[in-house]
């Protein structure tokens, strides 16, 4: 079942490097895969949602690499460990190629907003796993969806820097942009948002005769 879906995503996301989004149709995508209309739509209800569906198999990755990590870990230094593991560039390509689609398409832009949400919802279930020590109540339900949409609007922030820096730029070395967003996001909310250190430019001197001059003070 699951690699009926991946095979779908995989001819869709292919599809469009080759003819642009709107290029091919779900028939075309079907007869490759050698399915069904029915059986497409049981997993997506469009081409953008196949399409979008990559930060799924992103996320699952990342997941698998966060379960494995110690059970007394703080949850945001084992998702920062999970993003580390993704040692390999190229595994995150296929997001960063789904971003830059995003960008000319507002219909595959909302397919991956959609799909970000169910991303949140994987990241909670999977946070909870490594919570079930703690007594549940309602401090650590809120705990765990804020970090959730923390962690996911990271990930976000990261993908729109690496977009301004490098475009649809998909080298080894524009991904390894990317990867190295992602992992400093996760530090910067591991530090709570402390700002890194920045030189301040001096202060425009006014060579304006007519600007009123405040005396020196001893």
């Amino acid at each position: 079942m699951l690699a009926t879906a991946t095979r779908l995503t995989s001819v869709a996301r292919r599809l469009t490097a080759e003819r642009g989004l709107n290029g091919f149709t779900v028939e075309e995508v079907c007869d490759e895969v050698d399915v069904s209309r029915r059986t497409f739509f049981n997993y997506f209800n469009s081409t953008e949602a196949a399409i979008a569906s990559v930060t799924h198999g992103f996320l699952d990755t990342v997941l698998e690499q966060f379960r494995l990590r110690p059970a007394d870990e703080p949850i945001l230094e084992s998702a920062r460990a999970a993003l580390v593991e993704l040692a390999d560039p190229m595994t995150i390509a296929p997001m960063a190629e789904l971003f830059s689609l995003t960008q000319a398409s507002p219909v595959l832009a909302r397919s991956e907003l959609e799909a970000w949400d169910h991303c949140t919802e994987q990241i909670i279930a999977a946070a909870r796993e490594r919570a079930v020590h703690r007594p549940a109540n309602q401090m650590d339900e809120l705990y765990l969806r804020a970090l959730a949409g923390s962690v996911i609007s990271c990930g976000k922030a990261a993908m729109e820097v690496w977009f301004d820096r490098c475009g649809t730029d998909l080298s080894a070395e524009s991904l390894a942009i990317l990867r190295q967003l992602l992992i400093d996001s996760m530090g910067l909310l591991g530090s709570g948002f402390t700002a890194p250190a920045q030189k301040h430019p001096p202060a425009p001197h006014h060579n304006n005769p007519s600007a009123p001059h405040s005396p020196e003070r001893s």
